[in-house]
């Protein structure tokens, strides 16, 4: 069977005229002339630090934290000791990463076991807990934002093993009198496990008292909180994180096409013919 004049003379025109779509169709340009990016070269694997990271705990010194000498510092890790430490430099929009083991040693039950917290600008605390097989309440295990949102998963280890946290923190933004132009934002991913997508902090984390925002600085420490439990830090690094730089230089714009010769649909159907 073969296909009739009239067939094949539809598709000769279809096919012209889309080919005469294609060549009027135009580029679209935003007007915005981007910087380059800059240039980071990754660590030798994902947990470790990229070129461009501030590290703060590397197995060997707490020198980079307020209090760090009252911790003990023993076989490349961080134990608690007395108090909370904070860094001495301060962040605002960050990418942390942090790896931690709740104790061997299983002592005590819910908020009593393997506790400890992250504490971003020292007001936004990433709850720290043995979550492994330890019921407590909700918005206060392990992968938290304490008394705020619970997980969206367990992504425990077992007791002595590691846990990363890969955290993604947006700060919030005042204004000068206090009110709250853009609220804070944090995402975290718990051993490759998404637990926290872009959730929107009420304010300042508190066990006593709701949550509310209080006016403070652009930038902020990051601090890990001393609960009297041996939890355990290590490989703990953070990325200052800045939006790409552009420049508007004209209005969103088409680039026009150069005019190609029009095609005629009726000699293309003809040649088949």
């Amino acid at each position: 069977m073969t296909d009739s004049p009239l067939l094949c003379r539809i598709l000769s025109i279809a096919l012209a005229l889309c080919t005469l779509s294609s060549a009027t169709a135009q580029e679209w340009k935003s007007g915005i002339e981007w910087q380059e990016p800059p240039l980071v070269t990754p660590g030798t694997t994902n947990d470790a630090p990229p070129s461009d990271a501030v590290v703060l705990f590397d197995g060997s010194s707490l020198e980079a934290w307020e209090n760090g000498e009252k911790w003990l510092v023993q076989d490349g890790v961080a134990i608690p000791r007395e108090t909370a430490i904070s860094t001495k430099q301060h962040f605002g929009d960050l990418q942390l990463h942090l790896e931690w083991s709740a104790p061997t040693e299983i002592r005590g039950e819910g908020q009593g076991r393997g506790n400890s917290g992250c504490y971003l600008m020292g007001q936004y605390e990433v709850q720290i807990l043995d979550s492994f097989e330890n019921k407590t309440y909700f918005d206060g295990q392990a992968g938290s934002i304490y008394k705020q949102t619970p997980p969206m998963a367990n992504a425990m280890r077992k007791p002595g093993e590691w846990n990363s946290y890969e955290i993604l923190f947006t700060a919030p933004r005042f204004r000068s009198n206090g009110d709250v132009v853009r609220p804070g934002f944090v995402t975290l991913i718990q051993n490759g496990i998404v637990m926290l997508n872009h959730f929107e902090l009420e304010g300042s984390t508190s066990y006593t008292e709701a949550a509310r925002y209080r006016p403070h600085a652009e930038t902020g420490p990051i601090q890990l909180q001393f609960h009297g439990d041996a939890v355990r830090f290590r490989n703990i690094w953070v990325r200052e994180l800045r939006p790409p730089a552009g420049r508007r230089v004209s209005p969103p714009f088409n680039i026009p096409v150069k005019p190609q010769p029009a095609a005629n649909p009726a000699a293309a159907a003809t040649s088949v013919d």
